[in-house]
C-alpha cells in the first residue's frame, strides 16, 4: 500500500516525462497530445493504483484519470519548452523520484520473493512471548529531569494525603501520561527499558520506589498499581505482524550485506 500511496503522490508531483520514463512504452494510447502518445499501460497503472486504494473501477472513474492525465502531459510539455527540464533541481528531483520508486520495487519483490514459513513464525511467536514473561504490570509514573527532585516528590508522598496523580500531573515532563496522572497502563516488563522493568519487577503492588529510577529519559518515581499473569495473544491473531517484524528484519540483513559488498569511495 505504501508503494501505491508514494507512486499516486509522483504522478501528482512530478512532471509527465518522468512517469514516461519510468514504464515500458506500448504501442496502445488513450490519447495523443500534440503528436504525443498517453500509453494505455499508463491509464491501467492508474486505474490499478486507485482500484487498491478501494475506488470502485468506472468509466467515470477510468474518464477522469485519462483527463489527469492529458492535463498532466500538457503541462509537461509546456514545462519542457521553457526548458524546465534541464532545471538541476527538477534533474535532481526525478533523480531521486526514480531511486525512491526502484527502492520500493525492490522491497516488494524482496518480500515477494523471500516468504516466511509457518514454522519460522511460530517459532518468532515463541521467542517474544518468552520476552514478555509471565507477568504483565500496572504503573504509574513522575518522570523530571534530576535525581534531587525525584527525591523531594518521593518524600512528599511518603505524607499523608499526598497525591501520586496530582504530582504527575503538575510536575512530570512525561507528556504522553502526565494528564492522566502518569498512568501507563497493562505492559509486560519488557516494554520498558531496563532500569525502569527490573524495578517494576521488584516491587510490590501498592508500593511507590523508594529510590529514584535513572533511565535515558530521566528520573522516574514509580508506583505499581497491579500485577496480572500474562496472557499472549493467539498466534493467528499476530501472525501478520510476526510475518512484518520477521520480514523487516531479515531485509534490513539484507540491505546491511548489500551495503558491506557495495565499493563505496
Amino acid at each position: 500500500m505504501q508503494l501505491i500511496k508514494f507512486l499516486l503522490l509522483i504522478s501528482v508531483c512530478v512532471p509527465s516525462f518522468v512517469v514516461t520514463s519510468l514504464h515500458a512504452q506500448s504501442t496502445a494510447s488513450v490519447a495523443k497530445v500534440n503528436g504525443v502518445a498517453i500509453p494505455q499501460a499508463r491509464l491501467d497503472f492508474m486505474v490499478k493504483a486507485a482500484v487498491a486504494q478501494g475506488q470502485p473501477e468506472s468509466s467515470e472513474m477510468r474518464n477522469t484519470l485519462r483527463e489527469n492525465l492529458i492535463a498532466e502531459e500538457i503541462i509537461a510539455q509546456e514545462a519542457q519548452k521553457k526548458g524546465l527540464d534541464r532545471d538541476p533541481d527538477v534533474i535532481t528531483q526525478t533523480e531521486l523520484a526514480r531511486q525512491a520508486i526502484l527502492v520500493r520495487a525492490y522491497q516488494a519483490d524482496y518480500i515477494k520473493n523471500n516468504a516466511v514459513s509457518d514454522d519460522i513464525l511460530r517459532r518468532e511467536y515463541e521467542t517474544v512471548k518468552a520476552q514478555m514473561g509471565d507477568k504483565e504490570y500496572k504503573a504509574r509514573h513522575i518522570l523530571v529531569e534530576s535525581e534531587a527532585e525525584a527525591k523531594d516528590i518521593i518524600a512528599s508522598l511518603k505524607k499523608k494525603g499526598a497525591s501520586f496523580e496530582k504530582i504527575a500531573k503538575e510536575k512530570s515532563i512525561d507528556t504522553g501520561s502526565k494528564n492522566n496522572g502518569g498512568e501507563l497502563g497493562w505492559s509486560a516488563a519488557a516494554a520498558y527499558v531496563k532500569p525502569f522493568a527490573d524495578a517494576l519487577q521488584n516491587m510490590k503492588k501498592g508500593n511507590i520506589t523508594e529510590k529514584p529510577v535513572q533511565t535515558n529519559f530521566g528520573w522516574h518515581v514509580i508506583r505499581l498499581e497491579d500485577v496480572r499473569p500474562a496472557v499472549p495473544p493467539p498466534f493467528e491473531e499476530v501472525k501478520t505482524n510476526m510475518q512484518q517484524r520477521v520480514l523487516q528484519r531479515n531485509f534490513a540483513a539484507t540491505v546491511q550485506d548489500l551495503r558491506s559488498k557495495a565499493k563505496v569511495e
